[in-house]
C-alpha cells in the first residue's frame, strides 16, 4: 500500500468559481475602475493580455504580476478575499480526507500559485489535512504540473514514486504524467463520461479503489 496520497486542488477539492471571479470578474473590475471604462470593454482587454501571455508562461498563473501590469494598486490578498464566498469545497471531500488522515501521509500538489492556495485553504479549513503543501507555479516555476515536478516532490519527500498516489482533474497532469513515472494515478472526472478502473466520477469510491493499487 502507498505511504503518501496527494491531491490536486482546483477542480479535485475545490470548485473552480473561486479562481474565475478572480481572473474573470476581480481584475477587470479593478481595470475598469482605473481607466473608466465599462466592466465588459474592460474586461475584453485584460482578456486579450491574458492571451498574450498564454498559459505556456509562468506569469499567466502569477497574480501579483499581473496587478503590476495592469499597474493596480489593490494587493493581491484584498482583491482573493473579496471573493471568498465563491470558495465552494466539493460535498465529498471532508469525508474522504477525514477517513484518510490518519492512515496516509496527504500531501497537496497544485499548478495554482501559492497566493490562491494560501487563501482557499484557509478559507475552507482544509489546511489541517496536508503535512505538505506544494505549488508548481510559485515553488518550481512550473506551468504545468510536469515529470519533472512529480520527481522534484518524490525527492523532497524522500519516496519513491511507486509509494505515491496521486487524484486530480486533468487528465494529462493529474494522469498520464504520474503514471508515466509509476505513481499510481487516478483521473477524477467529475462529468461521469469517462470510465475504467483508474477513472473516478466523485471522490466516494476512492478509498474503495486504494485495493486495486496492491493487487
Amino acid at each position: 500500500m502507498p505511504k503518501i496520497i496527494s491531491f490536486d486542488m482546483d477542480g479535485t477539492l475545490i470548485d473552480p468559481e473561486f479562481t474565475d471571479w478572480v481572473w474573470g470578474h476581480g481584475v477587470p473590475t479593478l481595470y475598469a475602475e482605473k481607466v473608466g471604462l465599462p466592466l465588459e470593454e474592460a474586461k475584453a482587454l485584460v482578456v486579450k493580455e491574458y492571451l498574450k501571455v498564454g498559459e505556456g508562461a509562468v506569469e499567466w498563473y502569477d497574480i501579483k504580476y499581473w496587478l503590476k501590469f495592469f499597474q493596480l494598486e489593490a494587493s493581491w490578498k484584498v482583491l482573493l478575499e473579496r471573493y471568498t464566498d465563491k470558495i465552494n469545497i466539493y460535498p465529498d471531500v471532508n469525508y474522504l480526507l477525514d477517513r484518510l488522515c490518519d492512515k496516509f501521509a496527504l500531501v497537496l500538489t497544485s499548478n495554482a500559485g501559492r497566493e490562491f492556495i494560501d487563501v482557499e485553504m484557509e478559507a475552507t479549513g482544509l489546511k489541517k489535512y496536508f503535512s505538505r503543501i506544494f505549488s508548481a507555479t510559485s515553488d518550481f516555476k512550473k506551468v504545468k504540473k510536469t515529470a519533472d515536478f512529480y520527481q522534484r516532490i518524490c525527492q523532497i519527500l524522500r519516496v519513491n514514486p511507486q509509494e505515491i498516489v496521486h487524484v486530480g482533474d486533468h487528465h494529462e497532469f493529474d494522469y498520464l504524467v504520474p503514471s508515466s513515472l509509476g505513481i499510481h494515478a487516478f483521473f477524477l472526472d467529475r462529468s461521469g463520461e469517462q470510465k475504467g478502473d483508474f477513472t473516478l466520477s466523485d471522490l466516494n469510491d476512492f478509498e474503495k479503489r486504494l485495493p486495486i493499487i496492491a493487487e
